[in-house]
Formats: structure tokens, C-alpha cells, sequence
């Protein structure tokens, strides 16, 4: 894994709940602007390492934050993992640091929370940057132009069945999210190194259930095609310029659905869509030397 003299780890609350995220920059670059980078599932807060190195060398404090219920020190009580809760353990963190506004980075639930939390507190982000997922409140609207995704989907449905998830998903040594990582990036090769860490995650005390309840929440059958509406789904205008990234390869989400599920009126600051070629979900990871560009492209404003 890529390593930096200033990386670190801190620990951010919101209320009883605590998170451990990586850091870097905060030594070399005090006054820097910060960048939070969301992991999704089935992955960790070291999803970023090659991400933070590369925003801290350019000047910038970046923290990379472990998502609620990924580790026994931040699964609440209510077991409540909507999109709404993520979001506003982002503004949380935020008000831990004491800053006023930070860019926010999202990889695939880590994207949907992103565009919930600009959404909700607009005012507390430079800039939004997703990966793999597009607009979380127009989801269904692309699945009825891409039906297709529904098949790509199909492990989401198979979340939602309590207990037969849980046991079924860890059998075989995780064998189920061997096969995610590898029909959804189909030209990235998982490490070893990465996968013994991966597995450190997945296996500790509640986290098994709280990854499945994220699918549970914002993802039944019923919210994905659009016939229940959530706090979330109606959070459609997003006041603060995205980035969104897609592979054309994505064996996840559907790159197509990126076609029809951002519009002008939702993004009234701006957005931008960028398509890379050969690369499926883990874009970021696939490609990090094209994905660092963008980012610190993006994340440069006169307005800032």
C-alpha cells in the first residue's frame, strides 16, 4: 500500500458514535483546504490510499473517515443506516474538525452519501466528487431508461433476505464478496495485502449486519424502482458542483445510467460527467494516476 511521511489516523464522532479515518497533509499543510473521501461497500477507509498521498502532496489536509457501522465504535443503537444518517454523520464530522466548508470525494455508497449531504447542508462543501454511483435521488429514474441494471442489482435483493444474508455472505472465507470485487472491476486484480485488510473490516463484531443495512434502508426493492419514497429521494437539487466519474466497464452500476440521470436542474453550481475507459467500479483504484488528475482539477475554484 502507498505510504506518506504525514499519514496518520484521528478519530471523529458524531454524538456516542466514533470513527477511526486515515489522515494525511495535516502536519505538512495546516492551512490547507480539506478533502473528506467516503469508502462504500465491500471496502474500507484504505480504498483512498492512493488517493491521499497524491491531494496531500498538492496542499491539501485529506481524511478518509471509516462509514458508519464498518467498526463496532460507530454502529448506533437504532441500527439506523439511511442515507440521511450517513449524511449528516458527514456534517458531524465537519463541525469535529471545525471547519466551515471541506470538499467531500465518494466511492459508490460513499457517492450516494455525497450527494444526500450536499443536498441537505450545501453550504458546508466547496465541491463534490463521485465515483460508480450516480444521482442517488434519480436512480430509479435510470433503471426505467436501463432496465438492465436490475440484473446487474440483483445482489441488493438478495441483502434484503435477514439472516440467510448473513450467514450465506461470509461462507467460504467472503467468497460472495471475492466475486462482487471481481465481477464489478473485472480488470483490477485484488491484492492479497488488500484483501487479509478487507477481511479484518468485514469480520469484526456487527459489521457484517451493518454493511447489509445499508442495502435494507436505501435500497428494498421498493425505494430502487421508485414505488417508496425515502427522506433521501427527494433530495434532488444538489446546490454544489459535482464531479461525477463513471467506468465505462462497471460491472456494478451500469455507465449508461449516467445518461439519464443527471440534469441541469438538479445541479444548479455545475456538474461534469467523466467517462474512463477500461475501467469497471473501482475506478479509482483501477486508474488513480487519470482519477488524481480530475480530482485536483476539480477541486481548484476562483470562488474557493
Amino acid at each position: 500500500m502507498t505510504k506518506s511521511p504525514d499519514m496518520g489516523k484521528t478519530i471523529l464522532a458524531n454524538g456516542n458514535l466514533k470513527f477511526t479515518a486515515l489522515t494525511c497533509g495535516f502536519e505538512t499543510n495546516p492551512a490547507g483546504q480539506v478533502v473528506f473521501c467516503l469508502h462504500g461497500f465491500p471496502d474500507n477507509a484504505n480504498s483512498f490510499r492512493l488517493q491521499l498521498p497524491a491531494l496531500a502532496d498538492a496542499g491539501y489536509r485529506v481524511i478518509a473517515p471509516t462509514l458508519r457501522g464498518y467498526e463496532p465504535s460507530s454502529q448506533p443503537p437504532d441500527n439506523d443506516y439511511s442515507f440521511v444518517a450517513l449524511a449528516r454523520d458527514v456534517v458531524a464530522w465537519i463541525d469535529d474538525l471545525g471547519e466551515d466548508k471541506v470538499h467531500l470525494v465518494g466511492h459508490d455508497w460513499g457517492a450516494g452519501i455525497a450527494y444526500v449531504a450536499g443536498a441537505l447542508a450545501p453550504e458546508r462543501f466547496h465541491s463534490l466528487t463521485t465515483i460508480a454511483v450516480p444521482h442517488a435521488a434519480r436512480f430509479a429514474d435510470g433503471i426505467r431508461k436501463v432496465p438492465g441494471q436490475l440484473a446487474k442489482s440483483w445482489y441488493m435483493m438478495f441483502f434484503q433476505l435477514r439472516g440467510i444474508a448473513e450467514t450465506f455472505i461470509e461462507r467460504n472465507d467472503w467468497s460472495l464478496i471475492r466475486k462482487l470485487w471481481k465481477d464489478w472491476s473485472p480488470g483490477y486484480n485484488l491484492s492479497e495485502e488488500t484483501w487479509a485488510d478487507l477481511r479484518t473490516t468485514f469480520a469484526a463484531p456487527g459489521v457484517k449486519t451493518a454493511m447489509l443495512g445499508y442495502y435494507r434502508h436505501n435500497a428494498s426493492p421498493r425505494v430502487l424502482m421508485g414505488w417508496k419514497k425515502t427522506e433521501a429521494s427527494s433530495l434532488t437539487t444538489v446546490p454544489v458542483r459535482t464531479l461525477a466519474i463513471t467506468g465505462a466497464d462497471d460491472g456494478c452500476i451500469d455507465t449508461r445510467l449516467y445518461d439519464y440521470v443527471f440534469l441541469e436542474e438538479d445541479f444548479p453550481s455545475g456538474f461534469r460527467v467523466e467517462r474512463i475507459e477500461q475501467a469497471g467500479h473501482f475506478t479509482h483504484l483501477e486508474k488513480p494516476e487519470e482519477i488524481n488528475r480530475l480530482l485536483l482539477d476539480w477541486l481548484k475554484s476562483p470562488d474557493d
